[in-house]
């Protein structure tokens, strides 16, 4: 069937291919140099594995004209574009969660973002691993770069809208049971305090904090003299406070503090650089776990903490307070309720 003029055409390309039809469409029209004869110059739509969806393409494109160019934009260049606009209108602690929800879209970055379906979106959800509250904020990167994308013209179709994250809701695909650190084992790697990587797990046990903010705690902010440390890289705006630090563990504070004074950040390897968290827990925290058969995770430590306070009867605020509990504060707690850094001391003490 022939095609009507200015339609376009869907043509055959010679060898073995995996989408050996080419859908274009003629824009315009220049005249050889060699030749002196007039030549189309065409616009290259996509390329289709049969000639009946390259005719669909086809029909799409005229029905629903697009940006060629726009069109051939990958993920990765969408949330780019996006970012930059974006973030110049956002607090600190959401462009962390964009950032966050994006690098757990690595197998799309260089898809290009018409050619991404909803079961590849659907398929970042069902395997990240992560909990309900951390897939919906990967659901709104998803909604707010789909709508930059239709307002630009660079797809047609919102398959974020589809995505299902409900399933989830009352549950958490990677869920690891939060056990306690027991007397028997806190004894063991107290046996072990030489080795600077117990020291660590014992650190985190009698401060409270989570991994990530140890892994980004510098000496300016640690005040060996009046024993505490202040957090002001958290993932949540109660986070941010100060932190006691225990008798029993003030020589490791000392010891990592003095070591490698050109390295700006306390918990550090052993060159001297800042500890990512993958290579600590991988090369540092998990070896010790496998050798005495363990199974918990460095959340365990703060959730150690948290339970050593309250079996030392410690004030429920005060707890709060030592390991930056926003969701379990009250308002008037939040507002109204201040501690002396000495007051945090004590209560650290009393385990």
């Amino acid at each position: 069937m022939r095609l009507p003029n200015g339609y376009g055409s869907v043509v055959k390309l010679s060898g073995k291919r995996r989408k050996p039809y080419i859908v274009r469409k003629t824009v315009g029209w220049k005249i050889d140099e060699v030749t002196k004869k007039k030549k189309q110059e065409y616009v290259i739509i996509g390329y289709a594995p049969t000639k009946a969806d390259g005719l669909q393409m086809l029909a799409d494109y005229n029905k629903n004209p697009y940006d060629i160019n726009a069109s051939k934009i990958t993920f990765e260049e969408v949330f780019k574009k996006w970012s930059e606009k974006k973030f110049s209108t956002c607090s600190e602690s959401n462009i962390k969660g964009y950032n966050a929800s994006y690098k757990l879209c690595e197998t799309l970055y260089n898809k290009v973002f018409k050619e991404i379906k909803l079961s590849d979106l659907q398929y970042i959800i069902d395997n990240c691993g992560k909990n309900y509250p951390t897939l919906r904020k990967l659901k709104v990167l998803f909604n707010q770069l789909y709508d930059y994308a239709l307002m630009n013209e660079i797809c047609n179709k919102d398959y974020s809208q589809h995505v299902d994250i409900l399933q989830y809701k009352d549950k958490n695909p990677n869920q690891f049971n939060r056990k306690k650190f027991s007397d028997e084992q806190i004894k063991t790697l107290w046996d072990l305090e030489n080795d600077r990587y117990c020291q660590i797990i014992l650190m985190l046990i009698y401060n409270g904090v989570r991994i990530s903010e140890f892994l980004n705690l510098k000496k300016e902010d640690v005040n060996l003299e009046k024993r505490f440390f202040d957090v002001i890289d958290s993932k949540t705006e109660n986070g941010i406070r100060k932190v006691p630090i225990a008798e029993k563990v003030f020589s490791f504070y000392q010891w990592w503090y003095e070591d490698h004074p050109e390295c700006p950040y306390l918990i550090h390897t052993e060159d001297g650089k800042q500890f990512k968290y993958r290579n600590y827990y991988d090369s540092y925290f998990k070896p010790i776990m496998d050798n005495f058969n363990w199974d918990q995770t460095p959340h365990c430590c703060r959730h150690t903490c948290i339970s050593l306070l309250a079996a030392a009867n410690v004030n429920e605020t005060i707890i709060k307070k030592i390991v930056g509990h926003s969701g379990a504060m009250s308002l008037s707690e939040k507002v109204y309720t201040h501690f002396d850094p000495q007051e945090l001391v004590n209560a650290i003490d009393k385990i």
